[in-house]
């Protein structure tokens, strides 16, 4: 159980939510998410590790013909400043998403070619999901 505290027109509400699954949509992976096992009936809370913080840092994936930038959060995505054929640069931005009414800019941690756009302006996106694949330069 993992305890929230909520602001809500001026209220402030604390609450208590139970993480019930840690995986992504189907096909694809969350890298940095920590396996979490079933608790035994009657035991204690499973305490489930913090993601790292949020941030404009993307985690890479491999994937064949180039290494993935996937969402660091769940969001919308705002602004799609790149397309195929783009060549990168580390830290450049790529996307920027809309979470939290707040725009987050999305990084490339690596430089290459842009060889697929897999998220599209308006998009909704959970975390880990693919947005850019880069083919790597040599």
């Amino acid at each position: 159980m993992k305890m929230l505290r909520i602001t809500l027109e001026g209220k402030t509400y604390e609450v208590g939510v139970e993480v019930l699954s840690q995986t992504a949509p189907q096909g694809y992976s969350i890298p940095h998410a920590a396996p979490v096992a079933a608790p035994e009936p009657g035991s204690a809370p499973v305490s489930v590790p913090a993601h790292p913080a949020a941030g404009s840092r993307a985690v890479p994936v491999e994937q064949e013909g180039g290494r993935m930038v996937t969402c660091p959060m769940a969001g919308q995505v705002f602004k799609c400043l790149v397309k195929r054929g783009d060549v990168v640069a580390v830290n450049q931005v790529v996307i920027v998403l809309d979470a939290m009414k707040m725009e987050t800019p999305v990084v490339s941690p690596f430089a290459g070619t842009v060889r697929d756009v897999l998220a599209r302006e308006g998009d909704a996106v959970e975390e880990g999901y693919p947005l850019v694949q880069i083919e790597e330069a040599s």
